[in-house]
């Protein structure tokens, strides 16, 4: 495991060898700092051919709109193409939080992707690991 970012607002980890990029939310985060997290983490999902994400957004709340249109515009397409197949979430704490990342749950399902929230980001991993 390597950890390329740790800050008061996220971590973002890669495991080479279980081609698992990990990143965790500790308070909401949104605009260009999202975006950076984001963008790391798809760097580095392809520069080690990762097929599995694992999102831990426990201290996330629900998205804006600007990032919602860029994640499905922008990173989506990029870590598609990079060969992702396998995404757990652990869904943030708060409600509105886990409404939001539910419906993307279900729009990522019907893309095809291996889809399963957590609330436990131990479980989450070894869920992982599994695929």
């Amino acid at each position: 495991m390597n950890t390329i970012l740790d800050n008061d607002t996220f971590t973002l980890r890669v495991y080479p060898d279980k081609k698992i990029v990990h990143h965790q939310i500790h308070k909401f985060v949104y605009g260009q700092a999202f975006q950076e997290v984001l963008t790391k983490g798809a760097e580095l999902f392809e520069k080690h051919r990762c097929t599995k994400w694992l999102s831990d957004d426990r201290g996330n709340s629900a998205l804006r709109q600007e990032d919602l249109q860029w994640g499905q515009t922008v990173w989506e397409p990029r870590v598609m193409k990079a060969g992702w197949k396998h995404w757990a979430l652990v869904l943030p704490e708060k409600v509105v939080g886990q409404m939001n990342m539910k419906k993307l749950v279900e729009r990522y399902s019907q893309l095809g992707l291996n889809v399963k929230a957590f609330s436990d980001p131990d479980q989450a991993m070894t869920w992982l690991e599994q695929q």
